[in-house]
């Protein structure tokens, strides 16, 4: 250490965070303040970073997940230790599954008395649980290695494929102090944290020469495709081709789901008859049905083949074989193909374009009849159909989505217009993300927030409304209310309790969000909910609006039936 960068004051480890934080613009943190993170949490507020304070630390990780899939940089989560940390942890798993970059920072008990097992307050070696849950995983036991730890999580976070990153704080390290010149000098400023990887010429020509020869290619985009923010290549990449496309359900909006080469109207048929599909961040993972199986049936099924991209070269071939890997950053890989194709590309042959667009044309017509009844206790189609209007009314706006039913219509059913507006349940298909995402959409773009929730689903997180109302968010939560999970009709043969799977029936939930100051409606028809929801998004105010729905409108388990066996079987 060089007398240069001796100061004579000092700096302790709270301030050094802070500044490791700040200098690598991290302005926000999701957290829930408690023993030892609750100085930490005062003092950041008070040197300018944003604190957004959660009833529950699941809730905080998920915004931070969601922050970070919608900015580009790590969300940061802080919690405390041992519960708190395992509270956290979920969401820290979910965010490595789905790629979305995120660091969950959480204070821990003193080792030596940890790996003594000697029964310290919260005593857990938290370090160790959470290295298989997520892509990376670090402990700072020194003041001077603070910066280095920062860093070492926010490249390990968004570089390559992104994902959750643990950084483990023991308490005493906070009050460690060191001289303040020092301290300074041992920050790091993080310089190209997810730098480009440019895909090899050969592989970008072998994918354009398996384009070429297709008859019946297919471009699939997942929400690897949205995070990259590479829109206006994405764009050329499919106008130009002249290839149908199927996004996704967070890939939604990367081109307007209005626009004439989208699929999306006959999902099934495009992707059983495909010669060529061509994934753009987007994994053959169940969602897909592992790319074969009867979703991928057809004539081309013994001959199809495939091009991936991806980032990660280990993707490649974890289900089925790639015919053509493309490994590279999504925006360099589809800004190759793009310039490859030259100025005299051949679309697609006119039979499987036009069979495309008359099926889209025939399901569309059908939907927009059904999309038109009006019964009279709504169902998911005719409630669907309010916020589908509005979403376009105001393509700006958010949509958060979670439940099973609610899910699944509100995905077919709710078109997109603009890239990385619509946050879902992701790769796991979980339940409970709603409020933290909603929070983190409402902080991080300042957009108005519909969040669409199955009764079910909204249960998980219904308590961050306060959270909501605290911070004056501009969030609209609408309640799918149809007594239950599924459906609000069963019953327990045996008498006595009710079934697992009913609520309480008539439950006012719009009383949830009065109770903190925020605006509460119950809407029986849709132009109840219309007007609500209008209202909602023009306030700005945050709003619950209990939609109540038949409880005989759902169906078991939503649109993955064969994954519960006994609903499975009675089918």
């Amino acid at each position: 250490m060089t007398n240069e960068t001796q100061t004579g004051e000092q700096i302790d480890g709270f301030h050094l965070l802070i500044d490791a934080l700040k200098l690598n613009g991290l302005d926000t943190i999701y957290a829930l303040p408690g023993i030892p993170i609750t100085d930490f949490t005062r003092m950041a507020q008070a040197a300018g970073i944003r604190l957004i304070s959660f009833r529950h630390e699941q809730h905080a990780g998920n915004a931070a997940a969601a922050a970070g899939f919608l900015t580009g940089k790590p969300g940061i989560c802080m919690t405390v230790s041992a519960p708190g940390f395992l509270n956290g942890l979920t969401a820290l798993a979910n965010a490595t599954t789905n790629c979305f970059p995120m660091i969950l920072i959480s204070g821990s008990s003193e080792r030596e008395i940890v790996d003594l097992q000697q029964g310290d307050y919260e005593e857990m070696d938290q370090l160790a649980i959470a290295k298989p849950l997520c892509k990376a995983a670090f402990r700072v036991l020194h003041a001077q290695d603070i910066g280095v730890g920062v860093a070492r999580a926010i490249r390990s976070a968004v570089s390559g494929r992104p994902g959750g990153v643990y950084l483990d704080l023991p308490a005493k390290l906070f009050a460690q102090t060191m001289d303040a010149g020092a301290g300074k000098k041992s920050l790091i400023k993080v310089v190209d944290p997810a730098p480009k990887q440019i895909p090899a010429p050969d592989a970008v020509q072998r994918a354009l020469d398996l384009l070429k020869g297709a008859k019946r290619p297919l471009i699939v985009l997942g929400k690897g495709a949205a995070y990259a923010q590479a829109d206006a290549d994405i764009r050329a990449l499919v106008e130009k081709s002249g290839i149908p496309y199927l996004p996704m359900s967070m890939a939604k909006g990367l081109l307007p789901d209005t626009h004439n080469q989208s699929a999306s109207a006959t999902r099934s048929y495009v992707l059983a008859e495909a010669d060529v599909v061509m994934l753009v961040g987007a994994r053959l993972n169940w969602l897909l049905s592992h790319g074969k199986g009867k979703t991928w049936g057809g004539a081309n099924a013994d001959t199809r083949q495939f091009i991936q991209i991806d980032i990660s070269p280990t993707e490649m071939d974890s289900n089925v074989p790639i015919a053509a890997p493309l490994v590279g950053d999504i925006g360099s890989c589809v800004s190759a193909l793009v310039a490859g194709m030259g100025a005299g590309w051949a679309k697609p042959p006119t039979d499987w374009t036009q069979g495309i667009a008359e099926r889209k044309d025939k399901n569309i017509s059908k939907m927009a009849e059904t999309l038109a009844a009006n019964p009279p206790v709504m169902n998911f189609h005719s409630a669907l159909n309010v916020i589908r209007n509005a979403v376009k009314a105001r393509p700006d706006a958010i949509v958060v989505n979670e439940g099973a039913n609610t899910l699944d219509f509100a995905r077919s059913i709710v078109d997109m217009y603009e890239p990385r507006k619509r946050l879902d349940v992701g790769t796991w298909g979980i339940m409970g993300i709603g409020m933290g995402f909603a929070v983190a959409a409402a902080v991080t773009t300042g957009k108005p927030v519909i969040a669409i929730e199955g009764d079910s689903a909204f249960g998980f997180s219904g308590m961050e409304v306060e959270t909501i109302c605290r911070y004056n968010l501009p969030v609209c939560v609408i309640v799918f209310n149809n007594n239950g999970i599924y459906k609000g009709t069963d019953k327990n043969p045996n008498g006595g309790d009710v079934a697992p799977t009913v609520f309480v029936k008539d439950a006012r939930y719009e009383m949830m969000m009065q109770a903190f100051g925020g605006v509460g409606v119950r809407a029986t028809t849709p132009a109840e909910l219309a007007k609500a929801l209008d209202e909602a998004v023009k306030s700005g105010k945050p709003t619950l609006i209990n939609a109540i729905i038949d409880e005989t409108a759902g169906t078991e388990s939503g649109r993955i039936t064969s994954l519960n066996p006994q609903a499975a079987k009675k089918k």
